[in-house]
Formats: C-alpha cells, structure tokens, sequence
C-alpha cells in the first residue's frame, strides 16, 4: 500500500460559484453561500472543493476572463470572505483547489491596457501582437473558439492581437520570461493564504507555434459543429514547449510542500494526454481525463477505453476520471438517471481520481434555457450549434421553495421544471435517490482501501455487462455494471461466496451472490 496522499485517495467536487448558493439575495452564487453548505459538502462525502473563477472580472466569460487575478470579485464577495472560506472548509477537513486562467486576461487587465497603449510599451510582449497579412487581414487563419477569427485588429497601432477565446480575452505570451514570472507570483500570493491546489484552465494553449502556421482543415468536419471545428489546432494549442511552462508551475507549486495539487485541463487524445505528467513526472500531478465526456456508452467501449488509459500511464503516474463539468452536457444529460446511476459506480470505483460536478449527485439534467434566459456568451455568438453551456450550470437545488432554497428571489439561471422533486431536501429522504446512492458510494469508498488504491482488473463478461475487481493485499472487491435496460444473469466469476455490499437499485446488501448473479436493468453491483 502507497503512502496515503490527499488527491489521491480523496474525491473531487467542482462548484461553480456562480450556481450553488446565494448569501446575499442577488440571484447569484457566492463565496459565503459554499461556506454556508459546507456541512452538507462533508455529509455528501467528498474530500476536496474545486471552485471555478471568483476573482475580479467583467464577467464576459463568466470569470474566465480576469482583469485581477489578486482580488475577488464583489460579485462573490471579498478577500475576508475566501479567508473565511478556506479557514473554515480546512477545520471541516475539506481541501480547497481554485481556477488558474493563465492562457488569457480580460482585455481591462492594467497589463493589457499598458500592453495596447503602443508597440514601445515595456508590456507590449507580454501579449500575442503581430502585422496584418502581407495580403492584409489576419496574420493567420487560427479561429476563436468561440467563432470568428483569433484575431483582432487595434486601431491605435496597427497590429492584430490574438484570442483564443473572446476578443475581450487577449492572449498572454508565455514565451515571455516576464509574464511566466508574474503568474508565477500570482500562484504564490494564492498558496501563500493556503489554498491546497491549482486546476490550470485550457492548459495545453499555453505556447503557441513560433512561426505561427495556418491551421490544416479538419478532415472531418462536415459542416455542422461549431467554428472551431473547422479546422485542427495543430499550432496554437499543444507545442512542444508547453511541457516546460507546465514544469516551472509544478516548481512553484513544489515550493510550498504539503502534496500540493497541480491539474491540467485538457481536451487531448490518451496518448497526447498522458505527456502532461512530465518528464521523470515533474509536470501536472493529474491531467484531466475527459474520456468518458465523450466516450459511446456501452460496456466493451468503457472497458476499452480504460484499459488503453490504463496502458498509456506513464510509470508512477496517477490516474483519474471526470463525468461532467461546466463545459459539457452533464452525465444525466448525456446518459438518463438509470445510467448516470451505473456511471456514478463506475467512476467511484475505478482506479484514480474521481471528479463529480455539483448537481450531478441529484441527477440534475439539462435544464431547459429559453431563449430570453440566456447568458453564455458562445452561444449568443453560435446560436445555430447547438453550443449553449448554460444548461449544465444551472442553480444547485436545495429544497422545496419556490426558488430551491438556492436564493430568495429569481436565479440568474433557470431551475429543472421537476425542482421541488430534484432536490437536496426530498432527496435525503428517499431511500432510493440517486443523492444517497452517491453519498453511500462516496462513504463505501473511503472506507474500502482497495478501491482507493488497489489494483484494478478487468474480468470476463457478455457484451452488456462491465466487469472488473479491484485488490489490495487480501481484500477483493468485485463491481458488475449493466449497461443495458433489460436483466442479466453472470456466472463464471467465482463469486459463490461473495455477497453484495452495494446496488445502484433499492438495498440489496448483504444478498448473497452465488454462482449466478442476477443483475436487474441498469443496475451496478458491488460484490465482497
């Protein structure tokens, strides 16, 4: 058994701050609201609070774009408010992990307005500027991925700067030492007060291409995706000297000892993906795995899929596994509650990491987001692709009331139309709600060490049901996931004498297995 490490036995919940609680009655979340829910944070189960951007912003992007990266903005807030936070969630046990947006500010930052001033000013390098095309217009063919060109044309000098995201997000030159440094001391002015962790926002576009390069066509694109899909980021994203950027983070980070996290995210295939942990594993303590955002929903897919990650590892390296985030369709969304039940088995159960979304352990869906009620900036900009992230970041759900106990008037994002059934409340005392199916997974695997740290294997199954055990030392776990909706019968694995210590369905502990198990639509079994 390995020494035991905070993030890596521990579970990971992200917060959008804007959507879990509201203190002061303004429609919006904040950071006294999460400090408000903390016990139920710790009744839940979960270890560790990754919170996405609070600090000083225009909220073009909701946060992503940042025009302090020292200072909370008083939308959430103030200093004293994260201070009490952070002092309060680490006397309750909890790890606090923030959002590091270092590809971008937004284009009020003072370095961005020093920058833009003239083509002399001492912070004219620390951005992305560069001549028009010898044709003229944009110096290359590098799209926003928000739509439209990467580049914007400044009047005043005469040169475009490049966004990788909203014009009101310029990027930062991260080929220039200067601006390393000063993000280098933004990190240490946040570790200084304590924080636990860093989760690096869009870390593979950190260096782009030297030459800057037209981007090839995407072979595949048919038309029908959003902008960015037309064409393979081939060089503005991933470059080799990006792995050096993320090594002189990971240094700052070391500074302060005490298994401090570094995470990266990243939208990479598993081969590319697993470069991140750096040479001699000096680079990103966990990239994001984001496989299963993507991956078809089926049991040889899901197997496949993790024995390649598996096999791709490099030696020493950490695994870990994320079902939803901000950005994307949550797993209900994607999969219905029958399988957002079976994949909250499988992804507490795995071996690694696991990061939940905040919702996901009420089932929370796709909310509905009419047109009038809609606030993300992307799909404003692509109204015909269907790109809305809106949906996924809807208002957590506390209770019965007419605004889910998330704020006393209306929410700056809709409800489900089913709030005052999907709900904290109503879902503590059902006995088979999907909130207390994850609670008790959370718990099962806090106290089992196989499944925190053991081994994991896969084992012989039909084509509809996912099998795999997980070891440590004399203690076997067995998990059985049906990813279909009719029942099957499993033999063969030598479980006559195990019992069942945990389903996805109504309590069926300490049913014993035998040497047929009996696996009901959509169910997942935990075997001992």
């Amino acid at each position: 058994m390995m020494p035991r490490v905070w993030w890596k036995t521990g579970v990971i919940y992200q917060i959008y701050p804007r959507s879990f609680q509201d203190s002061d009655n303004d429609g919006v979340g904040d950071l006294n609201g999460i400090r408000n829910r903390l016990d139920y944070l710790i009744w839940l189960g979960v270890d560790a609070l990754w919170l996405s951007p609070f600090y000083k912003s225009p909220m073009k992007d909701f946060g992503y774009d940042v025009s302090d990266y020292c200072a909370v903005d008083p939308l959430f807030g103030s200093m004293e408010s994260f201070d009490a936070l952070l002092k309060e969630a680490h006397a309750s046990g909890l790890k606090i992990i923030l959002d590091f947006v270092p590809n971008h500010t937004s284009n009020l930052h003072p370095w961005f307005l020093s920058s833009r001033r003239s083509r002399d000013d001492p912070k004219r390098d620390w951005y992305i500027w560069r001549d028009p095309a010898s044709s003229g217009g944009p110096p290359n063919n590098w799209v926003s991925h928000f739509g439209g060109s990467g580049w914007t044309f400044d009047e005043e000098t005469q040169q475009y700067y490049y966004h990788a995201f909203l014009e009101e997000q310029p990027d930062l030159n991260w080929r220039n030492p200067k601006v390393r440094n000063a993000m280098h001391d933004v990190l240490r002015f946040w570790l200084k007060r304590g924080v636990d962790g860093f989760r690096i926002d869009v870390a593979s576009h950190l260096v782009k291409d030297a030459f800057f390069r037209n981007n090839p066509p995407n072979p595949h694109y048919d038309g029908r995706g959003p902008d960015i899909q037309r064409l393979t980021q081939t060089y503005s994203s991933d470059q080799p000297e990006v792995q050096a950027v993320i090594a002189s983070l990971r240094k700052v980070v070391e500074e302060f000892g005490g298994d401090r996290l570094l995470i990266g995210e990243l939208y990479l295939p598993i081969d590319r993906l697993v470069r991140y942990y750096g040479e001699g594993l000096g680079g990103l303590h966990l990239p994001f795995n984001f496989q299963l955002l993507d991956a078809r929903w089926s049991a040889l897919e899901i197997r496949n899929l993790i024995e390649k990650y598996e096999a791709a590892l490099p030696e020493g390296a950490w695994p870990n596994w994320v079902l939803s985030n901000h950005d994307r369709p949550r797993v209900a969304a994607r999969l219905g509650e029958a399988q957002a039940r079976i994949a909250a088995m499988l992804v507490l159960t795995l071996r690694g990491t696991p990061t939940l979304y905040y919702g996901d352990e009420i089932g929370l869906g796709r909310v509905p987001v009419p047109p009038d009620r809609m606030r993300d900036t992307w799909a404003l900009r692509e109204s015909g692709s269907d790109v809305g992230r809106d949906p996924s970041r809807t208002p957590m759900q506390w209770d019965e009331g007419p605004f889910a106990g998330f704020s006393s008037r209306e929410p700056w994002l809709p409800l489900s139309p089913d709030h005052a059934k999907r709900n904290v409340s109503v879902m503590r005392g059902d006995k088979g709600s999907i909130l207390l199916l994850v609670r008790e997974l959370l718990h099962y695997r806090r106290n089992h060490q196989a499944i925190e740290q053991g081994a994991w294997r896969p084992m012989e199954s039909d084509g509809d049901i996912l099998s795999y055990e997980r070891t440590l030392g004399e203690e076997r776990i067995v998990i059985l996931l049906n990813f279909s909706d009719t029942p099957h019968r499993v033999a063969g694995l030598g479980l006559e004498a195990a019992k069942i210590s945990l389903s996805t369905h109504a309590d069926r502990r300490g049913e014993g297995a035998g040497a047929v198990v009996e696996l009901r639509p959509n169910e997942g079994l935990i075997l001992e």
